[in-house]
């Protein structure tokens, strides 16, 4: 497969994740106008490293800042070829927050993260509720904080929304979830 079809893959099953079950489940209910909108940038690192990731995520980050808001609200960076363990992943968390202090960024943007095999904390690995964060790549959300700060002062109950994903990702289960996503389709895992 070439790179450009092996990239249009990728953010393929990207697009399907995000318009069935981030909005179409309205797990957030703010993504779905910057979708519509064509205000969200999907980006696929060929990163294989840690270093590599980490130059990837700061360019994304520099260039999302510099971005208008109208243009670009938020990026996803699709990185399949590093970090498919859950817990290194969650290791590289702290990389990202300490790139944000580097490029003093902290404060304005934040980065958010999902993962095929997301877990929560003192979470058992087959509840769905692990589902909210769970993607079909390892990727990382980057976001603007002005941006999270208006979406949440103009809804009603913005805590409200992390209990209303458990409970419609419980609802649905697991197998439900995956049936979601994927379909009939076997998916090779990054």
């Amino acid at each position: 497969m070439s790179k450009s079809s092996e990239q249009e893959r990728l953010v393929e099953a990207t697009r399907i994740w995000l318009e069935k079950a981030v909005i179409g489940l309205n797990l957030c209910p703010f993504a779905g106008q910057p979708w519509r909108q064509g205000r969200v940038r999907m980006q696929v690192s060929e990163a294989t490293s840690l270093q590599q990731l980490a130059e990837d995520l700061a360019d994304e980050l520099l260039a999302l800042n510099e971005a208008d808001p109208a243009e670009r609200e938020t990026t996803l960076l699709i990185h399949p070829h590093v970090l498919g363990d859950f817990l290194d992943y969650n290791d590289f968390l702290d990389i990202a927050d300490g790139l944000l202090e580097q490029l003093a960024l902290d404060g304005i943007l934040q980065v958010a993260s999902f993962h095929p095999h997301y877990r929560f904390a003192d979470s058992p690995p087959d509840d769905p509720a692990n589902c909210t964060n769970r993607s079909p790549w390892p990727m990382l959300h980057l976001l603007r904080e002005d941006s999270i700060e208006a979406a949440t002062a103009n809804h009603p109950d913005p805590d409200a929304i992390y209990q209303r994903n458990i409970e419609t990702l419980r609802s649905l289960g697991v197998d439900g979830w995956k049936d979601l996503i994927w379909g009939n389709e076997t998916r090779v895992k990054g």
